[in-house]
């Protein structure tokens, strides 16, 4: 059990400091629903191996009271297991699966598309004895094309991810976190697609008027601004050029999933009806 209400997390940064790693930053945000207090040992892509004892090269990794834990999700699984006596990040098997499903659809539909708009910042941000192996590991995921050409031409291509998101501004419309009134590991998960994003974006994916800003904010400010880092860029502050397609669905401008019915008049109908 965590000695002193303390667990140790290995980081994974920036030459400014910031988390880099979205399962990072999840674990995060999971250490501080639970409450607990987090000793966090810096460092960058290389040097892991000597930072763990030899007992990971990938990281999130955590340290409770001697017993060393992998990967976020099973970070996650071990911390509810452990301690259901705090506010649990989980509620049951389904919300997992539900999770997983928005997770990876958030990776295909957000990260994908931004990684290669951002790899070359990647580079450049990270620790300078990360260059090497940032630019030899990318490079080598992106089928051997050079960094500053992959994100060549970013202008063309970030205008089109911000309409792919509005299934996930739907999910918001009504409630104010994904896990209802309280966010939690769906949360914490879908804010780490950002705060990657944020970390590295040194010209803004979002227009300023986009709806997930309600949103983001709330979940950056969370646990005492878990998400402010000085590290981090806005988000917020895309601009459109003519031609470029419509960042988010606006009332009354598109197909939107529809309002609960509540009784007349919460649910009119587009065109009368044909009879």
């Amino acid at each position: 059990m965590a000695k002193n209400n303390m667990i140790t997390l290995y980081d994974l940064q920036l030459s400014s400091g910031c988390t880099i790693s979205p399962f990072v930053w999840r674990t995060k945000y999971a250490l501080a629903h639970k409450g607990f207090d987090v000793d966090i040992v810096p460092g960058g892509f290389t040097g892991i191996m000597e930072r763990t004892g030899g007992r990971t090269e990938r990281l999130p990794a955590i340290l409770d009271d001697g017993k060393l834990v992998l990967d976020s999700m099973l970070i996650a699984e071990y911390l509810d297991e452990t301690y259901p006596d705090r506010p649990m990040l989980f509620e049951g098997p389904s919300m997992k699966m539900l999770m997983k499903f928005l997770d990876t659809w958030l990776w295909r539909t957000a990260i994908g598309p931004w990684f290669t708009c951002y790899i070359q910042d990647y580079h450049d941000l990270s620790l300078p004895q990360d260059h090497a192996y940032v630019r030899e590991t990318r490079e080598r995921m992106l089928g051997g094309r050079k960094l500053e050409d992959v994100q060549a031409g970013r202008e063309d291509r970030l205008p089109l991810v911000p309409p792919t998101l509005e299934p996930f501004r739907q999910l918001l419309r009504e409630n104010p976190w994904l896990g209802g009134e309280t966010p939690n590991f769906a949360d914490y998960s879908a804010l780490a697609v950002f705060l990657w994003t944020a970390s590295v974006a040194t010209t803004p994916p979002l227009t300023d008027d986009d709806p997930l800003r309600d949103w983001l904010d709330r979940g950056f400010d969370l646990y005492g601004g878990l998400g402010r880092h000085p590290g981090m860029h806005s988000l917020f502050g895309l601009q459109l050029r003519e031609g470029d397609p419509e960042p988010f669905v606006k009332q009354g401008s598109g197909l939107a999933v529809a309002p609960t019915n509540r009784g007349p008049g919460t649910t009119p109908m587009p065109t009368s009806r044909a009879g």
